[in-house]
């Protein structure tokens, strides 16, 4: 009778109650793994949301997602998602026939002096983070203005060249231990740049150093001449030096006295007196401080090479770069010693 007792009830366990636990650890199983999946589709769903963003322009920035812009003609300030100004700011600075790596480095560069700019000279512009004057902050123009100058058939392929150079850099900056750099660039550095310790009170900061670029002599930036008659150059340099005097009989009347690593001019001397490279550059409205002498008759020539100051990314070294293969990340390496580029 205990037998048929017990027999039953393994019938009962087998029959019965078996199925029903494997059932509910089969459910648990499958409920743990759909779950699970979900998980990972929701974290992709979110990574192509996020990509998405930086394609389309829209990329969360820690700070600054709008910025307040100066125009200097008007004294108006105008608000505005900050890639939207880098549109007016990268096709007011570069060329949209240049190549999209270079466009790209370039969008990523004035990113990055606009957020040093703000950081560090916030207080610049009372009332706003940065201006539209070259001279000032950096070059900005309009989508109106801009079409305006470009011939009708480019006008929409060279604005979808410039936002997808933008927006394809969304976020970017570079960065020199973990900190946006001042990101200083020109428009050709007559084949290599500057050091800033030579520029603006002998400044140096350790990511924009001397660098060589090959290409560059091919642009109409790279060389430029100025004359002026004896006269005329004694007049000029009177308008800041009224002392100066020049004895054209002695044979270094005017002479340069010293070249910086780069070959560029260190100080000059002028008669009586001796004045910085960068003073004569100005003074005599000369395109870079990398200039020769010669002389012709009653005229003194200068023979120029390069545009700019010649601090940090060269234009057209980025665009011949380009031209050669490199990429953006590239193309600032190159430019900017030791340094990073980072998600800001």
């Amino acid at each position: 009778m205990k037998k048929i007792l017990l027999y039953f009830v393994c019938f009962i366990f087998v029959c019965f109650i078996l199925p029903v636990l494997c059932t509910k650890t089969l459910n648990a199983v499958i409920s743990d793994s759909v779950e699970e999946t979900s998980k990972q589709e929701n974290s992709q769903d979110d990574q192509t949301i996020k990509e998405e963003q930086a394609t389309q322009g829209k990329y969360d920035y820690r700070e600054y997602n709008t910025i307040k812009l100066l125009h200097t003609a008007t004294g108006e300030i105008q608000e505005l998602p900050l890639d939207e100004y880098l549109y007016g700011v990268v096709s007011a600075e570069m060329p949209a026939s240049y190549e999209n790596e270079a466009l790209k480095a370039q969008a990523i560069v004035a990113r990055t002096y606009l957020i040093y700019q703000i950081k560090d000279s916030g207080q610049k512009h009372e009332n706003a983070n940065v201006c539209d004057s070259y001279a000032c902050c950096q070059a900005w123009i309009s989508k109106e203005e801009r079409f305006a100058n470009w011939e009708e058939g480019q006008r929409e392929a060279n604005w979808q060249k410039i936002v997808q150079a933008v927006d394809e850099t969304a976020g970017k900056i570079v960065t020199y231990q973990g900190a946006p750099i001042n990101a200083f660039f020109h428009s050709n550095s007559g084949g290599i740049t500057e050091s800033s310790v030579n520029i603006w009170g002998g400044i140096e900061y350790p990511y924009l150093q001397s660098v060589e670029t090959a290409g560059e002599e091919g642009y109409s930036q790279y060389s430029s001449e100025v004359a002026f008659t004896k006269e005329e150059l004694v007049n000029k340099l009177k308008e800041t030096h009224p002392e100066v005097e020049i004895d054209w009989s002695q044979e270094n009347a005017v002479q340069i006295q010293e070249y910086t690593e780069s070959q560029r001019v260190r100080t000059i001397k002028f008669g009586n007196i001796n004045i910085a490279g960068t003073e004569a550059r100005t003074i005599l409205g000369l395109k870079s401080t990398n200039f020769a002498i010669s002389f012709s008759d009653d005229k003194i020539v200068f023979s120029v090479k390069g545009n700019g100051h010649g601090v940090g990314m060269s234009q057209t070294g980025a665009d011949s770069l380009a031209k050669q293969g490199s990429t953006y990340e590239d193309i600032i390496k190159h430019f900017y010693t030791g340094v990073e580029i980072s998600n800001y």
